[in-house]
C-alpha cells in the first residue's frame, strides 16, 4: 500500500468544485487554559525547542521537576489538541499532543471543530505554504517576529466535505507512517554507530586526555549586515546528527554572530542535553550559543563522536549552570577525558560504513518528506 501512495501521490489531481472557503478560526478553537504549576499534578513540558519544524511528532519534552520554567509556562494542552509555535512561524512548527501537558503562552493550543474538520486533517492545513504564508506575513516584530490569533484565524482556505476529508486523512497518516517507519529505522542506526564506537574505542590503545588538551576554541564574530547569507540557530540543528544542513536568512538577524567556516567542529552549549553538535559543511554565520572548536592530537571527526555519546551527555549534563537557561562552557567541556588512539583511522573507517546506511536512509527520509509538503499543498495550495 505504502508503495502505491508514494507513486501515486504525486499525481494526483483533487476536483475542489464542491469544496467550501472557510475562515481558519472556523474550524480550529484556541484552548486557553491555565494552569497553577505549583498544584498541578502534570509533569510534562513543551517548549518550542522540543517541537521539529514540520514533523506533527512530539520526540522530546521536558520534565517539570528538572528545570526552571518562568511564568509564561502556564498554558495546559491534553492529548490530541495541535501545538503551534507563534514566533517565528517560518520554522512551521505544528505538532499534535501525544500526553497531556504544559506550554509556553507563546504556543497556541489549539482543537479542531470536528462539526467541521477532521482532528487529524487540521495539522495538515497549518503545513501548507499558503498558511504559513499567511501566518508570516501577519507577524509583527522583527528581531523575534510573532502572529496574533485573530490574524492566524483570518486565513482563508477551500474545505472538502466530511465525506472527502477521510480519504484526506487516511492518505495524509500513510505518507506519515511510512516516513515514521524510516525514522526510526534511522534511529535504530545511530544507536547502532553509537554502540560500535564506545565497545571498539574502550579496547583500542591509546592515553586518557581532557578535551582542553585538544579543544582549540575560535573566537570570530561578526556584525550585521551579513555578507553571508546562510545563518544557523539552534532551531536548524538537529539532535544527534553529525552535520547540519539546514540554515536560515541571515539577513532577518540583527545581532553579533559567530562566523563558523567549512570544517569547523561546533557545539551548543546551550542546554547541552539536546545534543546538538556537528562538522560545518558549509560557511555560515551563527548564534552565540555554538562553540566552535579546531583539534589537535585527534580529528574532529573523533570528538565529534564523543561530543554525541551518552556518556559525554551524562557529564556535561551534570554540571550545567544557570536555572533559566541552562548551559555548559569551554572550562567544564575541556574537563571531560577521551582516549587519544594510536590508530583512530581504523575505528573511523568502520563507522563510515555504518554512516554510509545512515546517509542513504536520511536522504530517502528528505524525499518522502518532499513528496509529502508537495501532496500537502496540492490539497490546500
Amino acid at each position: 500500500m505504502f508503495d502505491v501512495i508514494e507513486k501515486l501521490a504525486p499525481n494526483l489531481k483533487f476536483n475542489k468544485d464542491n469544496w467550501e472557503p472557510v475562515k481558519f478560526g472556523d474550524v480550529a478553537i484556541q484552548q486557553k487554559e491555565t494552569v497553577d504549576r505549583d498544584l498541578s499534578t502534570l509533569a510534562k513540558y513543551i517548549k518550542g525547542e522540543h517541537m521539529g519544524s514540520e514533523d506533527i511528532h512530539i520526540r522530546e519534552w521536558g520534565e517539570l521537576t528538572n528545570e526552571y520554567l518562568g511564568p509564561a509556562f502556564i498554558r495546559r494542552f491534553r492529548t490530541g489538541d495541535i501545538l503551534y509555535g507563534s514566533r517565528r512561524t517560518y520554522l512551521r512548527k505544528v505538532a499534535v499532543a501525544h500526553f497531556d501537558g504544559i506550554t509556553s503562552n507563546t504556543t497556541f493550543v489549539i482543537k479542531a471543530n470536528e462539526k467541521k474538520i477532521d482532528k487529524m486533517l487540521l495539522p495538515f492545513v497549518m503545513l501548507s505554504e499558503k498558511f504559513t504564508e499567511h501566518s508570516v506575513r501577519n507577524s509583527k516584530g522583527s528581531v523575534n517576529p510573532y502572529v496574533n490569533w485573530k490574524d492566524l484565524a483570518d486565513f482563508k482556505f477551500l474545505l472538502p466535505p466530511v465525506s472527502e476529508q477521510v480519504f484526506l486523512v487516511d492518505l495524509l497518516l500513510a505518507k506519515d507512517d511510512l516516513i515514521e517507519k524510516e525514522t526510526y529505522m534511522l534511529k535504530k542506526i545511530r544507536e547502532l554507530k553509537q554502540i560500535v564506537f564506545l565497545n571498539r574505542n574502550i579496547n583500542m590503545e591509546g592515553k586518557q586526555r581532557n578535551l582542553s588538551e585538544i579543544l582549540i576554541p575560535l573566537t570570530r564574530k561578526k556584525n550585521a549586515p551579513f555578507t553571508i547569507e546562510k545563518y544557523i540557530g539552534l532551531e536548524n540543528i538537529e539532535p544527534g546528527n553529525h552535520n547540519c544542513t539546514s540554515f536560515s536568512d541571515s539577513s532577518n538577524v540583527i545581532a553579533q554572530c559567530n562566523y563558523i567556516k567549512k570544517g569547523d567542529l561546533c557545539y551548543s552549549k546551550l542546554r547541552p542535553y539536546l545534543d546538538k553538535a556537528f562538522i560545518a559543511n558549509f560557511d555560515a554565520v551563527s548564534t552565540t550559543e555554538l562553540l566552535i572548536f579546531d583539534s589537535k592530537k585527534c580529528s574532529k571527526k573523533y570528538i565529534l563522536y564523543h561530543l554525541h555519546s551518552k556518556p559525554f551527555l551524562d557529564f556535561v549534563t551534570g554540571k550545567v549552570f544557570g536555572s533559566k537557561m541552562p548551559r555548559v562552557s569551554n572550562s567544564i567541556i575541556g574537563q571531560y577525558q577521551v582516549k587519544v588512539l594510536k590508530d583512530e583511522r581504523k575505528l573511523l573507517d568502520e563507522l563510515q560504513v555504518i554512516e554510509e546506511s545512515e546517509n542513504q536512509l536520511k536522504a530517502k527520509i528528505l524525499n518522502l518528506k518532499i513528496l509529502q509538503k508537495a501532496l500537502i499543498n496540492q490539497i490546500f495550495g
